[in-house]
């Protein structure tokens, strides 16, 4: 089993001998605007991807991490219409032609899978199990792997937490009903994955939570924990007029229009976040754009046929003291020998206010290949 974690929850990432003998890609995925957790899960074999709860504005992360991991996004989940983001199942069915997966409960629109309490669900090789766990709201759903390997539980149980119930028919006996005989009654062993943590926490287990939840565990009982609720008196989340409706649309704007791309080029932005473009497209638009050479100037005899290619020559470490050297009446393109220095540079042209900005995948290596 290969497994990196990453501190304070931005992502934790494994592919492993799951219990069933499957191989299984798995990350967390973390939008520090309203510390959502977004899950992607495919099988190794198959290469058939699903994500539970895409946040709108990450979309282009996780599409891009779907594309660098070879995979095809099949199927997208939220489980339950949040409150305080709006999620990417549409956009990403826009892009990608996945189905979309959420509680019948809910009745949101675009939805291809609505799900019943126990009903199974997923992608090959990856199968999930519903289990209605209503309180946060009425919608709320938690998905169980197959084996009981792992738990994704929404908003129902978070890590030594659980959701609010003071809206969106939320209702503290209902949810302490969910916790303690739908959720509980899994293994102690099971992870438990939460779609939100605002401590930097990144999973749990049935059983720490059955233990020290300092909310339902610890053998409180169903008045402990609607006494504990009660007195909570929470602010009303910001962004819950904009994001219900929405959600309830699974995301769709208003005005049912994909948001605005860069029209200047062809731009794929990677898991990095690099915007970059490709050798063919640079190849039939070099009259459009600057191209920027940031490698050294001894560098530049290796590859020669670059003179014609590039219109400013300046190496990565004087790219700041030099950048109003840079015109701005073109994108810009930057290139490197492989990519790596040309992104940096991307990131400094960005500091300094260039918006039409992108570098050379893979930079001159690319190019060498051709």
């Amino acid at each position: 089993m290969r497994l990196s974690i990453l501190f304070y929850g931005i992502e934790i990432q494994f592919t492993g001998l799951f219990p069933g003998g499957f191989l299984m890609i798995f990350r967390q995925l973390f939008d520090d605007v309203s510390s959502t957790y977004t899950y992607l899960l495919a099988d190794e074999d198959r290469k058939e991807a699903l994500l539970i709860d895409p946040v709108f504005s990450q979309s282009k992360r996780d599409l891009a991490l779907v594309e660098e991991l070879g995979l095809t996004l099949a199927l997208v989940a939220d489980t339950h219409a949040h409150a305080d983001h709006i999620t990417a199942a549409w956009l990403l069915k826009q892009k990608t032609g996945c189905k979309i997966a959420s509680a019948k409960a809910i009745g949101a629109e675009h939805v291809d899978v609505s799900l019943d309490d126990g009903q199974e669900f997923g992608v090959p090789g990856v199968t999930l199990r519903a289990i209605s766990t209503p309180g946060h709201t009425d919608g709320c759903m938690s998905y169980v792997l197959s084996d009981q390997s792992m738990v994704f539980t929404g908003d129902a149980l978070l890590i030594r937490g659980c959701g609010r119930s003071d809206f969106q028919q939320g209702s503290a006996h209902k949810l302490f009903q969910s916790i303690t005989k739908k959720l509980f009654v899994l293994p102690d062993v099971c992870r438990v994955y939460p779609a939100h943590d605002y401590h930097g926490r990144t999973q749990s287990s049935i059983g720490e939570e059955k233990a020290f939840n300092a909310r339902v565990g610890g053998g409180a009982n169903e008045t402990d924990f609607v006494e504990y609720m009660k007195a909570m008196k929470l602010p009303h989340p910001k962004k819950i007029d904009e994001a219900v409706p929405a959600n309830l649309r699974s995301g769709c704007p208003e005005d049912g229009k994909l948001p605005a791309e860069p029209d200047w080029a062809d731009i794929r932005l990677t898991y990095a976040g690099v915007p970059e473009i490709g050798e063919e497209w640079l190849e039939h638009h070099l009259d459009e754009v600057t191209v920027l050479d940031v490698r050294l100037d001894e560098e530049r005899k290796d590859f020669p046929l670059t003179e014609a290619l590039v219109d400013l020559q300046i190496p990565l470490d004087e790219l700041r003291s030099r950048v109003a050297e840079v015109p701005k009446n073109k994108p810009v393109v930057a290139l490197c020998r492989s990519g790596r220095r040309s992104a940096m540079a991307v990131n400094i042209l960005k500091e300094n206010g260039f918006e039409k900005v992108a570098s050379l995948s893979r930079g001159l290596m690319e190019i060498s290949r051709n």
